[in-house]
């Protein structure tokens, strides 16, 4: 009996021992599973934050990028401003994402793939506008070059012009030449001597001119005293000298048609002051302009 005893007890013992070593084999395995499974975790928490990490970086890129993106569109400027304010939201977003998973992830990467897309056609859009806007400035540039090219044509032409037609209008000058002013008595001969001088003769010749206007012509004569004074029949006496109206002191009518026009142009003292010694100045004027100047001296 205590044989059997023995043995039963055996056989027990070596059944719990073998209970206790798989026992312990399996408390082992659940320990490593443990421990394997908590590295793991912590390996896809690593993965995850550094994903995590990834998009607050690149989110912050895109967002940066924006303020460097620049356009005198108003339309695209508004745009711009709401894109950046969609990616500053995401970025807050998963800033304050305390506890993130591989969904959350992904879908944040997705998110920030379409936000880079938009920031990429805005990117190409402006630059096409930037492009355009630059043609259009060197074409500008180019229109203002030819446009001052022409403004300049038309300032040489028209100097040409005016001075075309002030050569003609020089051209078309009548000249008195063979200028002459003497005194003559009262038997109207040449006289040096002032008390005897009745009348003041100015005798010249129109010149010959082939575009000089023909017809009647009005010829004045100034004739300016020793004293300065100009010697005059009337205040009404006046024509016409660039903006001015002068007075005259003789004038005569002629005919001209181009020729050589001997003129005389006579000043009667008969009824006036006696004239005084020294230098007369006579000046004649045509057309408006000043045609001949002369001296006369008397005693």
């Amino acid at each position: 009996m205590s044989s059997e005893i023995e043995n039963i007890s055996r056989s027990k013992d070596k059944r719990n021992n073998i209970i206790v070593i798989v026992l312990s084999v399996l408390l082992i395995a659940v320990i490593v599973m443990y421990f394997m499974q908590r590295r793991e975790h912590g390996v896809i928490l690593n993965e995850i934050n550094t994903e995590k990490d990834s998009i607050q970086f690149e989110l912050t890129q895109i967002a940066s990028s924006y303020d460097s993106l620049k356009t005198e569109n108003d339309t695209i400027n508004e745009a711009l401003i709401v894109a950046q304010a969609k990616v500053k939201d995401l970025l807050l977003e998963v800033e304050q994402t305390k506890k993130v998973s591989y969904s959350k992830i992904s879908g944040y990467q997705k998110q920030v793939t379409t936000l880079r897309g938009i920031m990429r056609d805005f990117v190409v859009q402006i630059d096409s506008l930037n492009r355009r806007n630059e043609e259009l400035m060197a074409e500008n540039l180019e229109v203002k070059e030819q446009y001052k090219e022409v403004e300049q044509k038309n300032q040489q032409l028209n100097k040409e012009k005016e001075n075309l037609q002030q050569n003609l209008k020089r051209a078309a000058m009548l000249e008195a030449r063979e200028l002459i002013a003497e005194a003559l008595n009262n038997r109207s001969k040449e006289t040096k001597f002032a008390k005897r001088a009745e009348k003041i003769r100015i005798y010249f010749v129109l010149g010959k001119n082939a575009t000089a206007k023909r017809g009647a012509k009005d010829i004045y004569a100034r004739i300016m005293r020793p004293d300065q004074l100009l010697m005059v029949k009337s205040e009404n006496d006046v024509f016409q000298f660039e903006d001015l109206k002068i007075q005259y002191s003789a004038m005569r009518e002629v005919v001209y048609e181009g020729n050589d026009l001997p003129v005389a142009i006579f000043w009667d003292n008969t009824n006036e002051a006696e004239l005084m010694p020294g230098v007369y100045v006579v000046n004649l004027f045509a057309d408006g302009n000043e045609i001949g100047e002369t001296t006369l001296e008397i005693k």
